[in-house]
């Protein structure tokens, strides 16, 4: 079995495969995603595969210059967004957007 190439936290996964959550915001060491990559998705707890993604854009962004758009993408408020980057990323300020599609 091929290995993933990303992951995302199990409480992800209901949202990506609905399409509700079309962006993902990672810090340095997954800036290398490029527009047009197809990549193979799992589950972070478990590494599961569970479906295809290609990045549609990319971009990098700051906390404080994250949006009520930026929020809608990842389906939730503003608020929770910035408390989950927070969460996983603390002390880091300089994120990259990964926008993508399921296939």
């Amino acid at each position: 079995m091929a290995p993933n190439d990303i992951t995302f936290f199990q409480r992800f996964q209901e949202d990506i495969l609905a399409g509700r959550k079309t962006i993902t915001i990672r810090d340095a060491s997954e800036s290398h995603f490029k527009t047009g990559d197809v990549l193979r998705v799992g589950r972070y707890e478990d590494d599961g595969y569970f479906c295809t993604l290609k990045v549609t854009a990319t971009s990098t962004i700051t906390l404080d210059t994250l949006t009520d758009v930026h929020a809608q993408q990842e389906n939730m408020t503003l608020d929770e967004l910035k408390s989950v980057i927070k969460e996983i990323y603390p002390d880091q300020q300089q994120f990259y957007v990964i926008e993508f599609q399921c296939l």
